[in-house]
């Protein structure tokens, strides 16, 4: 007998829905419906969106075209991230999409400069980052193919207006066969023997029939949680910030190819500069400070003029118990949220749609599969939560009440031995299904000063002079990055200006 899907309905539209109607419609290629229910009056979360260097890899397999994608979604490149004031007031350090220079010696490079550092002979470690060389002089062009170049060390990913790569997303996968379907979904149906969901009821009487369903609901979760009830692990006991406020701006003349984040009294702040905006929004715990003072943090930190009032947003960080429930697969806010200070939002929903191709099921839908799904899913997110809560555990500010908290508050026991290990002698724990490599996990410690207590043992047997490699590399990378476009040059030049 035949079991094969033969129709999905996807339940929301917005980044994550049409992330999955395009992925699936273009994975799918024969005897498969797929429709996307959404309402424009329900609206989406979407406020502009920072990403990481995996969106390169979900977009090539889709087949779309860098220039036509950064044209049609206002779009501009992204090195790393800035972090401003967060392990203490008036330090920045850079998270870089890239390497801090390029293996030499059989001891790590970040080794030797720890060596050379304590000795007074090398400067920061941001000093050798060809990302970060480049990003600071807001200039950029793609990194080279040449192994051997300099400009191979790094890697890059993209900011850009999230309503109009949603609606990219919507032509593309209309033009693969995808039907989308105006209106509220007012009733969920359940077979009452199995639990299964088997229609969505519209609120102008529409039952949509399916067999597999993806739930792009947002934060309501109106199948994973609404109608089956799944659970949800709240993690706000580690990543307090509960509620943000989003505000767009006129350009600045500083136009970076990075984010920068900047620590406030009670949170934090974005800036995510687009080609005809800039985005802005505050992190903040609602427990440390109120809206209004939160409002006013926000508009008094901008270099830009407000192009509208200041966006609310409610939410409460953590996971479902599980993210795939019976026929139901909760892809981006309705599986779990993760505040955006690493721009993972965009990421796990690709993941999450990666995994259900990999995972794909029948009818009978297997429990190995959904439980495997599952694990997978729940270690990556936990990746991920430990990674964001580094950046508060490793804060020395104590000059208000939330970073005395999170210098202070319990972590889990993952991220403490991770934090001692690096601490006792600067090693990096490898764990499954780690988002963030080696110079991730190294920025932060370094640029938070959790300075190791002792170097690697490895170095004292190893007759290579760090300090004249560093010294070295440090002049090819700022002689390289000054030979780079500006920012805005390279996208002109290019052809991926949006027209006027």
């Amino acid at each position: 007998m035949d079991r094969h899907i033969r129709n999905i309905v996807i339940a929301g539209g917005g980044s994550a829905g049409w992330m999955a109607a395009a992925a699936l419609s273009n994975a799918l290629q024969k005897d498969c419906s797929i429709t996307l229910i959404e309402s424009e009056e329900i609206g989406t979360v979407g406020v502009g969106e920072a990403t990481i260097p995996p969106i390169l890899r979900f977009n090539k397999t889709l087949g779309i075209d860098e220039a036509e994608f950064v044209r049609a979604t206002q779009g501009s490149f992204k090195l790393g991230i800035q972090f401003v004031n967060w392990g203490k007031l008036n330090h920045s350090y850079f998270h870089p999409f890239g390497s801090f220079g390029r293996d030499f010696d059989m001891a790590g490079v970040y080794h030797h400069w720890q060596a050379a550092f304590e000795a007074g002979q090398a400067g920061g470690l941001d000093d050798y980052c060809m990302a970060w060389s480049a990003a600071k002089r807001n200039r950029f062009a793609p990194p080279s193919g040449d192994p051997r170049h300099v400009l191979s060390t790094y890697d890059y990913a993209y900011h850009f207006d999230a309503g109009l790569y949603a609606a990219m997303l919507r032509r593309y996968a209309e033009a693969k066969g995808v039907k989308r379907l105006e209106g509220k979904i007012v009733d969920v149906g359940l077979n009452g023997e199995t639990g299964f969901v088997e229609t969505l009821t519209l609120d102008d009487g529409r039952s949509i029939a399916g067999e597999l369903f993806i739930d792009c609901s947002g934060f309501r979760g109106l199948l994973i949680e609404g109608a089956l009830k799944t659970g949800y692990q709240d993690w706000t006991h580690w990543l307090p910030c509960d509620r943000a406020l989003a505000v767009p701006t006129t350009s600045s003349a500083d136009f970076t190819p990075y984010t920068r984040s900047t620590a406030h009294q009670a949170g934090w702040q974005w800036r995510i500069p687009l080609q005809h905006r800039t985005g802005n929004g505050h992190v903040y715990a609602s427990q440390y400070i109120s809206d209004e003072d939160a409002a006013a943090v926000l508009m008094g930190h901008l270099d830009g003029e407000p192009l509208a009032d200041p966006r609310p947003l409610r939410f409460t960080t953590g996971r479902r118990n599980r993210f795939w429930n019976r026929n139901v697969v909760a892809i981006g806010l309705s599986s779990g949220f993760m505040e955006p200070l690493e721009s993972t939002s965009l990421y796990l929903i690709q993941s999450g749609i990666a995994k259900l191709l990999t995972l794909f099921p029948d009818r009978d839908f297997d429990p190995v599969l959904v439980d495997e799904f599952n694990r997978l899913t729940r270690v990556e997110f936990e990746r991920i939560r430990d990674f964001i809560v580094l950046h508060y555990k490793l804060t020395q500010r104590d000059d208000s009440a939330l970073w005395r908290y999170c210098a202070a508050m319990d972590i889990p026991d993952s991220l403490r031995e991770t934090i001692e290990m690096f601490r006792r002698y600067g090693k990096i724990v490898h764990r499954e299904l780690d988002l963030f490599g080696d110079p991730s996990w190294l920025a932060v410690h370094i640029g938070q000063m959790n300075f190791p207590q002792r170097n690697d043992p490895l170095l004292a047997y190893r007759e290579a002079d760090g300090v004249a490699w560093l010294a070295k590399f440090r002049s090819v990378i700022e002689a390289a990055a000054e030979g780079l476009p500006g920012h805005g040059e390279f996208i002109a030049r290019a052809g991926m200006m949006a027209a006027r």
